[in-house]
């Protein structure tokens, strides 16, 4: 299992996450990034995941670096 965590205070709305990880990430009325099915903790959004899947690739891509993976 890991945990998905986006500081969403942090993202600009790039899109990258949403473009190459789809299935995790969309782009919400506000312009930034939403990952999809979290769990709002604080500024956080949380998902445990059994596998990360396309979310690395995201994380890779996120210019401001707001999505970390814990495994």
């Amino acid at each position: 299992m890991a945990k998905v965590i986006q500081e969403r205070n942090l993202c600009v709305g790039c899109g990258a996450c949403a473009a190459i990880c789809p299935k995790y990430w969309e782009m919400g009325g506000d312009g930034k990034a939403h990952l999809k099915e979290s769990t709002v903790t604080g500024e956080n959004h949380i998902i445990i995941v059994e596998n990360v899947e396309c979310n690395t690739d995201a994380a890779n891509a996120c210019p401001v670096k707001c999505i970390k993976i814990e495994e």
